[in-house]
């Protein structure tokens, strides 16, 4: 049996940071994009305990402002790629009004800390999203070049080979050779139980 599951990363992560927060006592306020306000200090060990329990989840503290700033720019960008509605703004735009920055700044700032544009950022993580939804296998090419606001599916197809060395079509091959052969397990273990 296999069971597909949607999350939300940003209702996730503030579950955690709420449950390790109040598990340590400390008093707080949870703000957009994985920001926590303090409204008391806490100790350097208090720090180092809570630093270890995000550690287990993949949750790192972020030390730098300039760290912090690209991390909000890259949360934005996901929050814009995935959002279930089509969005029709450009990216740039969404972007500076999110964090209330100049594009230019946060694209100067992004790819000095990232090492990389803003641009291929987005292309990575449209992809990435492209994936899920062929695996997911409810949309065709073309509507998923429209919920990713590329011009055509000869646009997409181009980004999705530069960036992982297939087509799309030749993803979605692999993806249904993968679950034929595994219906085929299930099926032939079924017949000898």
């Amino acid at each position: 049996m296999k069971m597909y599951v949607k999350f939300d990363f940003n209702a996730l992560c503030k579950k955690v940071l709420d449950e390790r927060l109040k598990e340590q006592g400390l008093k707080y306020r949870l703000l957009n994009f994985g920001e926590v306000e303090f409204y008391e200090s806490f100790t350097k060990e208090q720090h180092k305990i809570f630093k270890k329990n995000l550690e287990d989840y993949g949750i790192e503290i972020i030390e730098s402002q300039k760290t912090a700033l690209v991390q909000k720019i890259k949360d934005a960008i996901v929050e814009l790629v995935f959002s279930d509605q089509a969005v029709s703004v450009k990216a740039s735009i969404f972007i500076a009004e999110k964090l209330n920055h100049s594009y230019g700044y946060l694209s100067n700032l992004f790819s000095e800390v990232a090492f990389t544009s803003i641009e291929n950022f987005i292309i990575l993580q449209k992809i990435e999203y492209a994936k899920v939804l062929i695996i997911n296998n409810k949309e065709s090419l073309t509507e998923i070049a429209n919920r990713l606001n590329y011009s055509s599916v000869a646009h997409l197809s181009t980004q999705f080979k530069n960036t992982t060395g297939i087509t799309p079509s030749q993803f979605q091959k692999i993806i249904g050779k993968r679950r034929k052969a595994k219906s085929l397990a299930i099926n032939s273990e079924m017949l000898y139980e």
